[in-house]
């Protein structure tokens, strides 16, 4: 909240869309799939706006957009605020096909002399595996775009102090030193944003990094390949969050939930607030076609009403309240009696 005498920081979450192949913005009326990205950067930057991290004088405004369902306003974002005491644009989560249209942004609110910083998969993995800068990323730092690669818990601060005070660094580069992820601020979204999506959907990640070296995902040079997770008081958190703005439906973005380390002990906790209190929660997870094979994860999955994707599009759980059922997609045929609890060999499928 804003008093009389405070000076504003006002700061813009945006989650660029793409292009298709004529150059429209794809958009939607009601997108699908959350932004786990710009969740976690609206709740740090919550976290830091309630308790005023930038001195006690200056109050932190924060809104945020996904593009994939909303129209940015442009014209209107930078009219509104070009009076505060400092402004930072931030365009979250950017992957590699979002790139063009984050640096078209990007050009709009650089040109009106607004300071603009950009992080997600394809600044993280760019810095992180290739030798020299790609010339897209250079283009960008040539408009006077800040690069923000690794993870925003316990850095979000900084970019926000180094913003407000007009010095920017022209990279932040934190993927040397990834954070662990218990007793973080959990991922949120208001209900004006999470509403957009089909079924009124939120979305959170339980864990970051993958055990696994599959030759088509980038996910271990940007998150590594340490299971990192949140603890189940982290989780039961941020669904109580939810829950108070009526959301029940969650999409937990973890690549392999299968793999996180701390699997059981989140669905036990999920489980018991179904069972206690009688809530009816829904979960989606993304899973390998091996996950069956785990003891007890396709009944605690069940158990807590989550419903299964493989990530490799070879096998397909869905689970609901007191039943489950598999089905398989694009999967080979001596895969189907393990999905089915058998024990015949999986082929070795990423």
């Amino acid at each position: 909240m804003v008093t009389l005498g405070d000076r504003r920081f006002v700061v813009e979450l945006i989650k660029p869309s793409h292009y298709d192949d004529d150059g429209y913005v794809i958009q939607w009326w009601k997108s699908w799939i959350p932004s786990n990205s710009l969740a976690c950067l609206y709740g740090i930057a919550t976290e830091l706006a309630e308790r005023r991290a930038l001195g006690s004088e200056v109050a932190i405004e924060i809104r945020a957009y996904d593009e994939c369902h909303t129209v940015i306003p442009i014209r209107r974002i930078i009219r509104r605020i070009k009076s505060a005491d400092a402004r930072l644009v931030c365009l979250v989560g950017v992957q590699s096909n979002q790139f063009p249209r984050a640096i078209d942004l990007a050009a709009r609110f650089r040109n009106s002399g607004i300071q603009v910083a950009v992080g997600g998969f394809h600044v993280s993995g760019c810095l992180a595996m290739l030798p020299e800068m790609p010339p897209d990323l250079e283009a960008a730092r040539r408009l006077g775009v800040t690069l923000f690669a690794g993870e925003a818990e316990g850095r979000l601060a900084r970019l926000f102090a180094d913003a407000f005070a007009g010095q920017l660094q022209s990279i932040y580069n934190f993927m040397d030193d990834l954070p662990g992820l218990q007793q973080q601020v959990t991922p949120f979204l208001p209900l004006d944003i999470v509403r957009r999506y089909g079924e009124t959907i939120g979305a959170f990640d339980a864990g970051r990094g993958c055990p696994f070296q599959c030759s088509f995902c980038t996910i271990i040079n940007v998150q590594g390949r340490k299971s990192r997770w949140r603890d189940a008081d982290d989780v039961e958190r941020l669904v109580r969050a939810n829950l108070a703005q009526g959301v029940f439906r969650f999409f937990i973005t973890d690549d392999n939930f299968a793999r996180n380390r701390n699997w059981e002990a989140i669905f036990d906790r999920l489980i018991e607030m179904r069972e206690r209190e009688g809530l009816e929660l829904q979960f989606i997870i993304q899973v390998d076609t091996l996950c069956h094979r785990i003891p007890n994860f396709i009944e605690k999955a069940a158990a807590s009403a989550s419903s299964s994707d493989s990530k490799t599009s070879t096998q397909t759980i869905c689970c609901r309240p007191r039943r489950s059922r598999i089905g398989c997609t694009n999967t080979a045929r001596c895969s189907l009696p393990g999905a089915r609890g058998g024990s015949s060999p999986m082929p070795a499928t990423s």
